[in-house]
């Protein structure tokens, strides 16, 4: 009779149980606390290049924007004084910027990269912790170095879609002697040195950027199960024969027969609710 009610009470509705009776577990997780989404229009952003780089820049004539990607960003995560379980998180982000350089008019352009950064904070709520967590992970060798209990600070994290690159402009003026941060030693290798500290002209960019930030606790939650995660689906091997392969691929019907704008029209929620 005791399993038969616990059942019933994971089992808030008949269709949680279609696929078989459940029962209650416990597993361990990240549970988001608090998060932001952000939806910001970045401009005028200082673009950085290389030495060799920024000779290019300070002959140019005009500049184009072509791509805008994130290749990193740098979290800090801080206690808001006087405010309980909230935390500052400080973002640094780091794009890299490919622009089109004309040097005279009619000319080709040559292709470049630079590094843009741009620093955010947001507050958010993360609830408290006051216990130490050892795990079985650790190196017998070492001392099992563990979170200090006045030092518990939850998990911060970022997702950021690609940025739209919006638009660039070349402006006449001394380069800043030192960026808004200190750029990673990694970051200066992928762009081939260190970057430039003088130069007649610099180059600003603007991009639009969506973001979600969130703080994270790692939890125990009582969940139904209903069954182990069995896959249903054979594993097919690979062929090496390529006109194998090809015979598995559908028709592309679409690529020979556009939509009709009374067709798109139609769709009004769009390719999400297909």
């Amino acid at each position: 009779m005791a399993e038969n009610t616990n059942s019933a009470d994971v089992c808030s509705s008949a269709s949680n149980c279609e696929q078989g009776e459940s029962r209650a577990v416990c597993i361990d997780a990240q549970r988001v606390y608090d998060s932001c989404g952000d939806k910001d229009c970045l401009s005028d952003l200082i673009v950085y290049f290389t030495d060799a780089v920024q000779c290019i820049i300070d002959t140019a004539v005009s500049v184009r924007l072509r791509d805008a990607q994130v290749i990193s960003v740098l979290m800090d995560l801080e206690a808001v004084p006087f405010h309980k379980g909230f935390y500052s998180v400080d973002m640094t982000y780091f794009f890299d910027i490919a622009l089109d350089v004309f040097t005279s008019p009619g000319c080709a352009p040559t292709s470049v990269n630079g590094l843009t950064i741009f620093n955010k904070k947001v507050i958010l709520y993360g609830s408290e912790g006051s216990v130490k967590v050892f795990s079985s992970t650790c190196s017998h060798d070492d001392i099992d170095i563990q979170n200090d209990m006045n030092n518990n600070l939850p998990k911060a994290s970022v997702q950021v879609a690609k940025p739209i690159a919006l638009s660039a402009k070349l402006v006449h003026g001394s380069v800043p002697s030192c960026p808004p941060c200190r750029i990673p030693v990694k970051l200066c290798e992928c762009y081939g040195g260190d970057f430039a500290h003088t130069g007649k002209k610099l180059v600003t960019v603007s991009l639009g950027v969506f973001s979600i930030v969130q703080i994270e606790r790692n939890v125990q939650l009582l969940v139904p199960s209903y069954d182990c995660c069995i896959p249903e689906k054979e594993c097919r091997n690979s062929s090496d024969n390529p006109c194998e392969v090809f015979s598995r691929l559908d028709f592309p019907k679409d690529e020979f027969f556009p939509p009709n704008m009374s067709d798109s029209q139609g769709d009004s929620c769009g390719g999400c609710c297909k």
